[in-house]
């Protein structure tokens, strides 16, 4: 037999209303009651009656997801912890990508998925702050990443000019002076690299050192190859090379350190390598990879949570929110201190 709302709120001792809350998601509830109300919807094996639901609330249940590479590690574990905590929730989640293209991105803020979904999840990359106002339609909207869109929209990222700095200090404090940035993208306009190299410079200055734009490798993306042409191209210049690099996404590091091993050039005795993102692959890396790892379930929690607070507000009252979650530096065997050959700090 199907279990109730009434039957839910028996378990837990609450009343219907209080479980209706948990079930929509709800910033009303305090954790320790959700909680509670959580444990007896899973002993109960409760499922909401979408169909019912929707045609009372004119809602569908379902979320949308737009994400620049669905082919991303980084973005396909976030997409996983999205559909994790949106089933939370009872709802489900639909996906697209957009390639960080500019005219992908103008489609899907323009409502395509309005008459589908309830609210959009949305990583852009290729409008700046102006265009992201423009384009915003009347769907419940959270935007992932670095752009602030003038708080037209909720707004859920990581401080990625402290994390920058934070990796950057790392490797400072390992007694590395020539330290490369790997990642800047200028055709982009989302932000991200520019924040992440801000925080590289801000360290290097606090350090008594001035930046060397020689130093400093765009790349087209921050993919693995990328990261393998820059360092090739770093190595090609001549000069004195660098015995550090700060790489704006693991992905990049991971191809950074495999030109270093084509290249006779040994990781970390010879080159330290911080990246960014801690993808599962960097943990299983030879040598494993020295990351910023951002709580990226924290993102997916906030990011459906402000969808919830939006969708369930009476009139649209509530606030458009800047929310910024924590991140960590996981010291690992890529940059292990120079001249240390025996030990490692990892975490």
């Amino acid at each position: 037999m199907r279990s109730s709302l009434k039957d839910v709120a028996a378990r837990a001792g609450v009343s219907v209303r209080t479980v209706s809350n948990v079930v929509n998601g709800s910033a009303s509830v305090s954790e320790k009651t959700r909680a509670r109300v959580q444990q007896a919807l899973d002993e109960l094996g409760y499922r909401p009656n979408l169909a019912a639901r929707s045609l009372r609330a004119g809602r569908t249940g379902l979320i949308g997801l737009v994400i620049p590479e669905i082919h991303s590690p980084y973005f396909g574990e976030l997409a996983g912890l999205l559909v994790e905590a949106a089933q939370r929730r009872s709802w489900t989640v639909i996906i697209d990508q957009t390639h960080g293209r500019a005219d992908e991105e103008r489609r899907l803020l323009k409502g395509t998925h309005a008459p589908i979904v309830d609210g959009l999840i949305i990583s852009p990359w290729a409008l700046d702050a102006s265009e992201l106002s423009e384009q915003a339609g009347p769907t419940p909207m959270v935007l992932l990443g670095e752009r602030d869109p003038r708080r037209v929209a909720d707004h859920v990222a990581v401080d990625n000019v402290l994390a920058a700095d934070e990796a950057t200090r790392h490797l400072l404090e390992t007694g590395r002076r020539r330290i490369a940035a790997i990642g800047p993208q200028p055709e982009l306009r989302n932000g991200t690299a520019e924040q992440r190299l801000a925080g590289y410079r801000r360290a290097l200055h606090r350090a008594g050192l001035t930046p060397d734009p020689a130093l400093e490798v765009p790349v087209p993306t921050l993919h693995r190859t990328a990261g393998a042409r820059a360092m090739e191209e770093l190595l090609d210049r001549g000069g004195p090379a660098p015995d550090a690099v700060f790489a704006f996404s693991d992905e990049l590091a991971l191809g950074i350190m495999r030109t270093a091993r084509d290249r006779g050039v040994r990781v970390p005795e010879d080159l330290a390598v911080v990246g960014f993102d801690d993808i599962e692959d960097g943990r299983f890396s030879n040598p494993s990879l020295t990351t910023v790892s951002p709580d990226k379930a924290q993102i997916a929690e906030r990011a459906l949570q402000c969808l919830a607070d939006r969708i369930y507000s009476p009139g649209g009252t509530v606030p458009p929110q800047r929310i910024t979650v924590p991140h960590r530096l996981v010291v690992r065997e890529s940059s292990r201190p120079a001249g240390n050959g025996s030990r490692s700090a990892a975490s």
